[in-house]
């Protein structure tokens, strides 16, 4: 068993992959004993990621406020605390905040063969985050 006391430092989203403040706090990074990658991310209200897709999916768990998440193709869903939002490998998607609304999840996805967990896309536009 290995244990990690709490008192890690937040950190603020890169603006490569996040439009708005976004704060975020590390769980842990895939490593040699296991691919799992996880952190809680907080958004201030409008605050969103910009598009893009895991090579193993990704699951979502709402821990405050409302926000959003979307798919190229799907439209645009709420969600609230206590929901999970799974997404498929190489679904194109963002997620983040409502207009008015704070929301935090944790985020969740493991590593392929190569160690990676995420590509970065385009940025969401105000078009597509409003529609």
């Amino acid at each position: 068993m290995e244990y990690t006391r709490s008192g890690g430092k937040s950190v603020a989203g890169p603006a490569d992959w996040f439009t708005g403040t976004v704060q975020m706090d590390g769980i842990r990074n895939p490593d040699e004993r296991t691919g799992i990658g996880c952190a809680h991310v907080r958004f201030a209200p409008g605050a969103r990621t910009a598009w893009h897709h895991h090579p193993k999916g990704q699951t979502l768990y709402v821990t405050d406020g409302i926000g959003l998440v979307a798919t190229r193709d799907g439209g645009v869903q709420e969600i609230r605390p206590g929901d999970v939002v799974y997404i498929e490998p190489g679904e194109e998607h963002w997620h983040g905040a409502t207009p008015e609304r704070f929301m935090a999840h944790i985020a969740m996805q493991e590593a392929d063969e190569n160690g990676q967990v995420v590509t970065w896309l385009d940025h969401v536009t105000d078009e597509e985050y409003s529609a």
